[in-house]
Parts: structure tokens; C-alpha cells; sequence
């Protein structure tokens, strides 16, 4: 069993979906401890934004008419779409950021969208767990509602147009403690904390035992 593990977080240890991935992949390895887990990390290592025009653009030039940084971009494109089609399964922790996806997610996305072909479903019938927290509440009743531009979004690519038996997990007001405007939500983040936490522990095992 290989799992691709994604994360793009740029909070580093404070992180509350790495925290989440953290948990979903301990609890896969305890059900399946052969399982090799493949590592990427769009946050601190974001692959470079100028790539995706490249390798799109070099897609419509004869090769001897490629310059150095298209070919270098066609390579990373097709890296990325192989990392992904080769995975078994996936563990992805991509937060909501200003709103939507962050530029490093947006980037992948893009990259391997154009390193495969046409229409491809690179992760048909495979089980993903999606963890995307976020700092405020966007749920409806809220004065944020529809302002989640994220989830949707992922859940479109995701399950929609690549194919996975998708199973999402979010965990909202990650910003309480830090925002002081959100200091009356505590004790309900607490609770909300509590079960996006053994949320991803149970997809964790659910979908290793598979």
C-alpha cells in the first residue's frame, strides 16, 4: 500500500491540519503497518509559481522550439501527475487560506492537471481524506457564510474531476486564542477540536482496513 501525503500549511509545528494529517496517517500505519507513505510539502517547499505557464505553454511548442525552463516545467508536471496516479491512497491536509486555496495548492493542482492527460482521473475509485481547517466559521447563519471558497473547490477537483471516494474533514475556528474577537467560541471549539481530531483518526483506520 502507498499513500501520498500532502500538506501546505505555512504555520510550520503550529499547523492545525498537519496536526489532523499527523493523526489520520498514525492511525493507517497502526492498521497497516506496511504501508509507504510518499511525502510532500507545498508549504515549505512550494513548487515554483511561474511552472505552470511554462508547462502549459510548452505543450503547444515543438520540442526544438522549448526553452530550458519549459522542459524543466513539462518534467515537474509529469512528476507530479506520476506521484499522484501511482499512490494507492491519499492523506491531504490543504487549510483554507484568504478565503479559498492557498497559491501553493492552486499550483500543484495546476501542474497536474497539465502533466497528464486529457480528462485524466488520477485517483478514480482510490479513498482520500481531504482535512481542510480553517480560523474563522463559515457555516451557515454565519456573517462568513459562502465565503468558504475552498472546500468546494477541492471537492470538485478531488471527487469530481479526478475520481476519489472522497471523505472530507473540517475543523473550523482554528484562530480562537490567537483572535481575540473570537474569544467567546472557546468553549465550542473545544468540542469542534475534539471530533475533527478523532474524525481523522477513524478515516485513518476505516479506509487502511479496506
Amino acid at each position: 500500500m502507498h499513500v501520498l501525503r500532502l500538506d501546505s500549511s505555512i504555520q510550520g509545528l503550529a499547523s492545525a491540519s498537519s496536526e489532523l494529517a499527523d493523526l489520520a496517517e498514525a492511525a493507517w500505519a497502526e492498521e497497516r503497518p506496511e504501508t509507504v507513505f510518499t511525502r510532500r510539502h507545498l508549504g515549505t517547499d512550494p513548487l515554483p509559481a511561474e511552472a505552470w505557464a511554462a508547462a502549459a505553454t510548452a505543450g503547444y511548442l515543438p520540442a526544438e522550439h522549448r526553452t530550458a525552463a519549459h522542459t524543466a516545467a513539462l518534467a515537474l508536471a509529469g512528476e507530479l501527475a506520476e506521484e499522484l496516479c501511482t499512490a494507492d491512497a491519499a492523506i491531504l491536509a490543504l487549510p483554507l487560506y484568504n478565503y479559498g486555496v492557498s497559491q501553493h495548492v492552486k499550483t500543484w493542482i495546476d501542474l497536474v492537471i497539465t502533466g497528464g492527460a486529457p480528462g485524466e482521473r488520477f485517483l478514480e475509485g482510490k479513498p482520500v481524506i481531504l482535512l481542510t481547517p480553517r480560523g474563522g466559521s463559515y457555516a451557515p447563519g454565519t456573517p462568513r457564510e459562502g465565503w468558504d471558497h475552498n472546500t468546494g473547490y477541492l471537492v470538485r477537483i478531488l471527487a469530481d474531476l479526478w475520481g476519489a471516494d472522497l471523505t472530507v474533514i473540517e475543523r473550523e475556528f482554528t484562530l480562537v486564542g490567537i483572535n481575540p474577537a473570537l474569544d467567546e467560541f472557546t468553549e465550542a471549539t473545544t468540542l469542534m477540536k475534539k471530533a475533527a481530531h478523532q474524525a481523522a483518526a477513524e478515516a485513518g483506520r476505516v479506509l487502511a482496513a479496506r
